[in-house]
């Protein structure tokens, strides 16, 4: 009974309304949950050696043979890590050492961070990474690691990852890639490394994964008892790992969303002439949508559509709830307009009149910023 008042009070303070920020984190899938909670049951250190450590040891390494059969690899190749950010650090410490760096202009703030000397690569206006640049790096200097995401963040936009890995692969390069926000849907790309993240999934916050070439060096980021062969210090997070790897196959309404994105990209196209989707040219991942509203600052047009009950984000959210310029519109060419772009990311549960109802918020939104810069101008 306590449970239950328990949850009963924790819904009552979810803000209600239309959630439409799936690329900052999915809504927690229901086979998720029952996953975590059954391993936060079973209880046991996998690293200890008794009856309670072997059954959590089992339970991992069931979770480490989903997570690699996904990506057809083999449970080796894992390395179990806190999320997404720490398997990017990790394949840059690992791979990285006495090669160059070469990152794509649009790269996740992770990678930037992991790798602030790195070369940037440009992209092409519309955010797919100019294959000629990466081409006249890599044959400008010694064997390089090339970081390139599969899908972008903030604009969907997916790189053209069988042509980069080509270009690796004919100059002794290695290829690092963020897959982050790409592995709901489709085969995994092939590269030396790959990072991925449970809660972009629909698991829980605080599992991620490394997958990582046969043969290459995988030396800590921090010290710690052995775990992960040596390559990554630290008990697992056992009922997160779980719950990643009841998430990391399941079925994806790709169509369904896409047509939910196109309803939104239609509407808003129909009543503002002058707003623009990033990246609209190019491959994109089927429910997301970014949204340029010139001349209004993407903070204004969060706030308004959150008071409106719709939750979207400016880009990507990982500057502790700060709002600033983009750079990957930046990178793109949007000049001043590149703090104008919300970001619609339709979660895998998103209802059928999603589009609908965030049009009739947008519309709103638009009409009553448009007035108010025309009062202001007279």
């Amino acid at each position: 009974m306590e449970q239950e008042l328990t949850a009963s009070r924790l819904a009552r303070r979810m803000p209600a309304g239309l959630y439409l920020d799936a690329n900052a984190t999915e809504p927690l899938r229901p086979e998720a949950r029952a996953a975590l909670l059954e391993a936060l049951d079973l209880g046991g250190n996998p690293s200890s050696v008794h009856a309670a450590g072997r059954a959590a040891r089992a339970l991992l390494e069931r979770a480490r043979a989903a997570i690699a059969a996904r990506a057809g690899a083999g449970p080796g190749e894992v390395v179990f890590t806190s999320g997404g950010t720490e398997a990017n650090a990790l394949a840059l410490h690992a791979l990285g050492q006495g090669r160059r760096i070469l990152a794509g202009a649009t790269e996740h703030a992770a990678v930037r961070a992991a790798a602030p000397a790195a070369e940037t690569l440009p992209v092409h206006g519309d955010g797919r990474l100019a294959l000629e640049a990466l081409e006249a790096a890599l044959r400008a200097g010694p064997p390089a690691l090339v970081c390139a995401m599969a899908a972008n963040n903030e604009t969907g936009v997916r790189h053209p990852l069988p042509e980069i890995a080509a270009l690796c692969a004919a100059h002794g390069a290695l290829l690092h890639v963020d897959a982050v926000q790409a592995a709901r849907e489709g085969p995994l790309p092939a590269a030396d490394s790959l990072a991925l993240s449970a809660h972009k999934l629909g698991g829980p916050p605080g599992a991620g994964a490394l997958l990582l070439r046969p043969g290459l060096p995988c030396p800590p980021l921090f010290a710690g008892g052995g775990q992960e062969r040596g390559r990554r210090g630290g008990t697992e997070a056992l009922p997160a790992l779980a719950g990643f790897a009841a998430v990391i196959d399941l079925p994806y309404e790709a169509a369904r969303l896409a047509a939910l994105r196109d309803a939104i990209e239609a509407g808003v196209r129909a009543f503002a002439p002058e707003a623009v989707i990033a990246g609209a040219g190019a491959p994109r991942l089927p429910n997301t949508s970014l949204v340029i509203l010139p001349g209004v600052p993407a903070e204004t047009q969060v706030i308004a559509l959150d008071l409106a009950g719709v939750r979207v984000s400016a880009g990507a959210a990982c500057s502790s709830g700060r709002v600033a310029r983009s750079h990957v519109l930046e990178a793109m060419g949007f000049g001043a307009d590149a703090g104008c772009g919300i970001r619609v990311s339709l979660p895998w549960n998103a209802p059928p009149d999603a589009a609908d109802r965030f049009l009739v918020a947008w519309r709103e939104m638009r009409a009553r910023l448009s007035s108010r810069r025309e009062r202001r101008a007279t």
